[in-house]
């Protein structure tokens, strides 16, 4: 691979990028072909160590579980973490790539599920080793303290919360400033970045509602919970547009509705599973009552005999960029990449706990997204008005970075980022 890197004259830490990213794309590959789910990335974690380790950082692991966190130290000055997130999700690829992953691994039921790398976090690690690669490389042009932050679980909302539960500050030092970064799917080259609430607040809840199992053929005998929960999940549809104002943002999903085994058997029981999606408190505690309230009363209303049971699966909070952090780190960019190719994505309904280091530390946070799709194939898609379903999205089976040169962009944004804040010589 060549001449992959931009403007290397003027970052001499990115002099070395491209004798490096052949390994980096064989890393990612690697990576790609061999997902683990969260709290069981074992083997992804071994080769993070290995890396970090011949790269000279002072490596911990096991912290939060599996996670992994290197150091290195280079005199006096700021203290920069720099995150990567690298468990996988429960799905089958059809990617029909030649790395694809034909993994399985077992889900949080116990059963064996497919597993795949469909949210990019294999490119965050392979681009957050790169940097460090190089950054570790031109120790001579930089003075602070490097804090790299390989997180498990990030899937579950739960992973950055374990390792900070864990001493990772105690074990790390305290940051002086957080910085992370996920591939999306805009054009490869461009970079989006919002200061303020950037990310959404999310909250996935399990519902169970029970009736009277009976035969099909006698269903004045049974309450039927398949009936009770299909009248239930469209009232979950008036939520936000008759209790959120226009002005807010909320997103009530119901991503999952199990119940029943058989044409001609009404069952005892349906299980709902919804996803919520708010940015201020108050907005996120309406929809919460009113999902209550609207369970509750379509059970009554269905004459249930027992009350329904409404249990949290996981939770992730608003994840808020620092408005100086961002102008700090997005003028390095802008000043690397090109005016043109930094953009302001506004606020997301997709959820992160990367923001957790930063207001569990107090260090200010920003975290920005870097394209990973082709910019012809994106192009044409928005021409056509196609963008939605043609451009396969992070979580889709058919999510797959383009790797030339989403990598070398990773690679080069995170270094540049991490150089705004560190001390030059």
């Amino acid at each position: 691979m060549s001449n992959v890197v931009r403007r290397d004259a003027d970052i001499p830490a990115l002099g070395r990028l491209n004798e490096i990213h052949p390994r980096l794309e064989s890393l990612y590959k690697d990576l790609h072909a061999h997902p683990e789910l969260a709290f069981t990335e074992t083997r992804t974690a071994g080769v993070v160590a290995d890396g970090l380790a011949r790269l000279g950082f002072r490596v911990t692991t096991g912290v939060g579980g599996t996670g992994v966190v290197g150091v290195l130290d280079n005199g006096e000055g700021p203290r920069v973490l720099l995150r990567a997130d690298f468990d996988a999700l429960p799905m089958r690829e059809q990617t029909g790539l030649d790395y694809a992953s034909a993994v399985t691994g077992t889900g949080s039921d116990g059963k064996q599920v497919p597993v795949m790398h469909a949210c990019g976090h294999d490119m965050h690690v392979a681009c957050l080793l790169g940097a460090l690669d190089l950054l570790a490389g031109a120790h001579e042009s930089w003075s602070g303290t490097l804090v790299a932050v390989f997180q498990p679980a990030e899937e579950l909302g739960s992973g950055a919360q374990a390792m900070v539960d864990d001493g990772l500050f105690e074990k790390a030092g305290t940051p002086d400033v957080v910085l992370g970064q996920h591939v999306a799917p805009i054009p490869a080259g461009m970079i989006g970045c919002h200061p303020g609430p950037a990310l959404a607040a999310t909250d996935a809840l399990r519902v169970r509602m029970f009736g009277r199992g009976a035969h099909g053929s006698r269903p004045e005998t049974a309450i039927d919970p398949v009936v009770m929960a299909a009248a239930t999940v469209m009232r979950l549809q008036t939520v936000v547009s008759r209790e959120i104002a226009g002005g807010d943002t909320a997103v009530v999903t119901v991503g999952a509705l199990n119940a029943g085994t058989k044409d001609n058997v009404i069952p005892d029981e349906a299980e709902l599973q919804l996803n919520i999606r708010t940015y201020t408190p108050e907005v996120r505690a309406t929809v919460l009552n009113a999902i209550t309230r609207i369970v509750n009363a379509e059970a009554t209303a269905a004459g249930a005999e027992q009350a329904p049971e409404i249990a949290p699966l996981d939770t992730f909070p608003v994840l808020v960029n620092d408005p100086a952090a961002v102008e700090r780190t997005t003028e390095a960019l802008r000043a690397h990449f090109g005016e043109h190719t930094i953009l302001d994505t506004g606020p997301g309904t997709g959820s992160e706990d990367c923001g957790i280091f930063a207001t569990a530390s107090g260090a200010p946070l920003c975290y920005w997204y870097f394209g990973g799709t082709d910019p012809e194939v994106f192009a044409a898609a928005e021409k056509k008005g196609t963008v939605g379903r043609d451009i396969p999205s992070n979580h889709s089976p058919r999510f797959a970075p383009l790797i030339n040169p989403t990598l070398a962009n990773g690679v080069q944004a995170m270094t540049v980022a991490a150089l705004a804040w560190l001390t030059p010589r």
